[in-house]
């Protein structure tokens, strides 16, 4: 049964249920009259205080840009002890406030699991959910990043500039969807470090070794 007065209230779950997928994976199924809210969580074998929420794009997804880079950031990462990793499935994909809603019900079912430091990554649409999710969380975010983001619902990005919090964009100089420049904008909100991958295109495969190792390093860092 569902805590009525837990992270999930505000959604009003009818129904949770959940089956491990491997040692360090589950699948949870979260059944609300608003839709299915799918999480996969990657769970260290020893308890973490972090936490790295994964937010998929506009037509939703878990796995990723960059062929499933989120998979491969979560397994790596709790399987190092760094992070549980929870790679969020909307209810409602490309609808903003929905999303944001569903990233921070997962980040309260990871706070009662002891997670108290956040990261929080999103590629395109999710870049802004990312965004207003970090801003959401308060002290707790210890970094965003985005790849490929829209600018669209990253205004309230100014926030994470004013307490400082690390933000890294990265984005293709070959987007044909999103153009870099909409990293631009959100890097003059949110400071932080911009990073434009040379030949990468919106899905971003052609770096998907760069991110790979460029972004286990840098969310560990966060931790630190």
């Amino acid at each position: 049964m569902t805590d009525p007065s837990g992270p999930l209230a505000d959604l009003d779950v009818i129904r949770h249920q959940q089956v491990r997928l491997g040692a360090n994976l589950a699948h949870h199924e979260l059944f609300t009259w608003e839709g299915l809210l799918t999480l996969l969580w990657h769970s260290p074998e020893r308890p973490t205080s972090a936490a790295v929420l994964y937010c998929g794009g506009a037509l939703g997804g878990v796995l990723g840009p960059a062929d499933g880079l989120y998979h491969d950031l979560g397994t790596v990462l709790a399987s190092s002890g760094v992070a549980m990793g929870i790679r969020v499935g909307y209810r409602v994909p490309n609808d903003l406030d929905r999303c944001v809603a569903d990233v921070l019900a997962a980040a309260g079912m990871a706070a009662e699991l002891g997670a108290r430091r956040f990261v929080v990554l999103g590629h395109s649409f999710g870049g802004a959910v990312a965004i207003q999710a970090g801003v959401a969380l308060g002290h707790t975010c210890a970094g965003v990043i985005t790849l490929a983001t829209q600018s669209a619902g990253c205004e309230p990005g100014d926030a994470l500039a004013e307490r400082h919090v690390p933000v890294l964009l990265l984005h293709g100089d070959c987007d044909p969807i999103l153009p870099y420049f909409a990293s631009q904008l959100v890097h003059m909100l949110t400071g932080g470090e911009l990073c434009i991958l040379p030949g990468a295109d919106h899905g971003l495969s052609s770096a998907a070794e760069e991110l790979r190792s460029r972004l286990v390093p840098w969310i560990t860092d966060r931790f630190d």
